[in-house]
């Protein structure tokens, strides 16, 4: 992970009235940082090459672009705010930056504080995340009831059963079939198991999904979708054995923000049903304060959306800041005709 190093504090650290900044304590930073597995990035405001006391050192670490000093005219502790946003890193600072509290998501959560003991730096930890309001479920369901507006209906279990392979085969199993038996048959466990992976066993996707009767959604938190990807071949094959289909359904795992991590959704749809694009784009206006979050995540947004839909391709999400939009948390949605059925 990077670390932006707030130069210009770790070289005031501790400094005496008549002492001058030092470039000591920025390298033993960046070293230490290193030491640690992270990749320090040093920023320094423009006014600590002219009081550091090493300048000649100083200024042949900024010609070797060791060290980046902030643009003349900007300020330095708003730089180091957006390019640790920007890179998703954290910040190595003893400042709080409390004044930019309300354009910067959470930022004790970023900013890693810092001593100096006798020469030797220790390297603090930063805060956990704040819980705070999903605004990215709040505009999935926005663009959701959108689209219901428009005649289109949309999957809205949000259960979120406990993830694991043989729960989501059996989950499919239960749901086609309309069967409500909560226990997992152990023969069904047995032959999950044995099944050889997706790859080896379907080797054309094209091919599945025209000739499966059943497109499977399956509906995970982000974080668990590599683990989802690699049951999915296994999940497919389940499901078509045990239900003695000619064709084994096509899974698709989606991110879905409104499933916990380690849980999952199905959304299970007939092919004849299913959507090969969606219907409508969507454009998200939203406050400056949100912008850079909403944007980063909007492909989460778009497969939420699909995956709710059961639409094959994901819809187009364009996210725009607006100054007329001055709080946080404040957005619009507006669905823009996008691909046919």
């Amino acid at each position: 992970m990077k670390v932006v190093v707030d130069a210009s504090n770790v070289a005031h650290f501790g400094r005496r009235r008549d002492a001058k900044p030092s470039l000591e304590y920025i390298i033993k930073a960046a070293e230490a940082l290193q030491k640690l597995g992270y990749e320090p990035i040093l920023i320094a405001d423009a006014s600590l090459r002219h009081e550091i006391d090493q300048k000649e050192e100083f200024n042949q670490l900024l010609d070797e672009d060791k060290i980046q000093q902030v643009p003349s005219g900007t300020t330095a502790d708003h730089y180091i705010l957006k390019m640790a946003e920007e890179e998703d890193a954290k910040i190595l600072s003893n400042d709080v930056f409390r004044e930019y509290n309300d354009e910067f998501q959470d930022i004790s959560s970023r900013r890693i504080p810092y001593s100096f003991k006798e020469g030797v730096i220790n390297i603090g930890s930063s805060s956990k995340p704040k819980k705070v309001k999903n605004i990215l479920q709040k505009i999935c369901n926005q663009i959701l009831t959108e689209f219901d507006r428009k005649g289109y209906d949309s999957y809205k279990l949000k259960k979120n059963k406990k993830l694991s392979g043989i729960a989501v085969a059996k989950e499919a199993i239960d749901r086609i079939t309309k069967t409500n038996d909560d226990s997992i048959d152990s023969k069904l466990e047995n032959a999950f198991l044995k099944i050889p992976l997706f790859g080896r066993v379907m080797s054309m996707v094209d091919e599945v999904e025209k000739t499966s009767d059943f497109i499977i959604f399956v509906l995970i938190s982000p974080r668990d979708y590599r683990d989802a990807v690699r049951n999915a071949g296994n999940i497919a094959v389940t499901v078509g054995d045990r239900l003695k289909l000619d064709h084994a359904p096509l899974v698709a795992v989606r991110n879905d923000l409104f499933t916990k991590p380690g849980s999952f959704e199905l959304n299970i749809v007939y092919s004849d049903d299913i959507l090969e694009e969606s219907p409508y784009n969507v454009n998200i206006t939203i406050n400056d304060h949100d912008y850079s979050f909403v944007k980063k995540n909007s492909r989460n947004i778009a497969s939420t959306v699909a995956a709710r839909l059961g639409t094959w391709k994901f819809p187009i999400v364009s996210v725009k800041p607006s100054m007329l939009m001055e709080k946080p948390g404040h957005f619009d949605i507006t669905l823009e005709k996008g691909g046919e059925k």
